[in-house]
This record gives structure tokens, sequence and C-alpha cells, in this order.
């Protein structure tokens, strides 16, 4: 029998979320693959040395197909989730304990034609836009304090973009 993980031993791994908005103000979502209802907007790791606003746009391209996007904010400080038990030790090769998130706000520029899931090795399999405040609520539970505290962070800026 193996030893349960110490999470306490684990770091968080570097990350980068991104809150991608259109025109109208609304948010980019996407649905994992193989799952009923895990929406989220794009994110993912900090490759070492590189920046945060770089991954943000290499992770646009690597999930939506495109980094057709202008940005707009970062997040004054990082955003952090914890996985849960049943969770830990099985993702990201039992390495971290959960993110640490930095989330830019950018507004998409490019035709909804330059959406494309399909490319490298998809990580979801739908893709709408949703009005900021439904975010929330579409999450998984244990991502759900972060994307409340983002929204919360960019809620005046949506509204602008909304003009």
């Amino acid at each position: 029998m193996t030893a349960p993980i110490d999470r306490n031993t684990l770091p968080y791994r570097p990350c980068v979320g991104i809150m991608l908005l259109n025109e109208r103000g609304e948010v980019f979502v996407a649905k994992r693959c193989g799952s009923d209802a895990d929406w989220q907007m794009p994110q993912g790791g900090v490759d070492e040395g590189e920046d945060v606003r770089s991954a943000a746009f290499r992770e646009l391209e690597e999930e939506i197909g495109t980094a057709k996007a202008e940005f707009i904010a970062m997040t004054t400080a990082p955003h952090r989730y914890d996985l849960p038990d049943d969770l830990l030790g099985k993702v990201w090769k039992g390495r971290w304990r959960g993110q640490e998130q930095m989330w830019m706000l950018a507004r998409f520029t490019g035709d909804e034609s330059d959406i494309r899931l399909d490319t490298g090795h998809p990580e979801f399999d739908a893709w709408k836009w949703v009005d900021a405040e439904e975010l929330p609520g579409l999450i998984v539970a244990f991502k759900r304090p972060v994307y409340e505290s983002v929204l919360a962070e960019f809620r005046p800026l949506i509204a602008r973009a909304r003009g």
C-alpha cells in the first residue's frame, strides 16, 4: 500500500488563465473533452523562463487554435486553488497540489471561424460565449472561488468592454 500524499509538501503549478471577451463583452468558455458539463476559460502552465503574458497567448493558440487577441489587463496577484483529494496525485503526474494562476483579460480580435478546438491535442470539444456573471456556475466547484475572485477584479473592465 502506498503512503498517502501530503499536499503540504507539494508546490503549486505556475499557471495562467485567460478571460477572453468578444465585442459584446461576453466571455469565451469551452467544455473539457469527455465531460458533460465541465466548462472553463482557457488556462495552462507557464513554462520555465516564460513570462505570463507570452504564456497566455501561447495557451490560447494551443487550446483554441488562435491567439488573435489584444491584452487589456492582468490580475494584481495570483489566484490559487487546491486539487480535491480524489485528484491529488493523479493529475499532472502527481507533481502539484493545485495551481497558482495569474489571469489575463483580453479582447478577441479574430473571427469566430479562427477558433479551432481540433489542433494538437484537443482539450475541449465545444465552446460558447457567455455572460461573465454565468462563469461561477459553469466551473467545477473546486475552481469556483478563483473564478469568483477573477470576475470581481475584472468586472469593471468587462462593463467598459461592453460599451
